[in-house]
């Protein structure tokens, strides 16, 4: 399980440290894909073959299907996890999350995002002024 809220930067390789909570559940390799909302998300290996498993059951006959499929996998990346606790992102994947320097990773139950820090900011504040409205939009699924 993946909470908490960290701030590090990006270094001039790409480099970004994955926060020490999260890398023992994390493992030695995580993928790396494009997330929503202008993020990147990292999932351990088993949970991004969960993920893959879904991506093949959507059907292949629909347009959006297909092109979900097509972003999820495209962008994505095995990435290893050095002995200093930094993961190198492909250079692609920070420039589709605008990552310059200070970013944020945060935990989002089973996996973390990656973002630009002025990017986590505008959504964090937007989820802070909604969050008793988006609670009760959703009751229906918790609990």
């Amino acid at each position: 399980m993946f909470m908490g809220e960290y701030a590090h930067n990006i270094d001039k390789k790409g480099r970004i440290i994955i926060p020490a909570k999260f890398r023992e559940e994390l493992g030695s390799v995580v993928i790396v894909t494009r997330g929503l909302d202008g993020c990147l998300n990292a999932y351990t290996k088993s949970q991004w073959e969960i993920i893959y498993d879904q991506l093949l059951k959507l059907p292949s006959t629909k347009k959006d299907a297909r092109m979900f499929v097509r972003m999820m996998t495209s962008k994505a990346a095995e990435c290893e996890i050095d002995n200093q606790g930094r993961v190198l992102l492909p250079s692609s994947l920070i420039a589709l999350a605008a990552i310059t320097k200070e970013c944020r990773i945060i935990g989002a139950a089973n996996h973390i995002e990656i973002w630009a820090k002025e990017k986590w900011e505008s959504v964090d504040m937007e989820g802070n002024d909604s969050f008793e409205d988006i609670a009760e939009n959703l009751t229906d699924f918790m609990l």
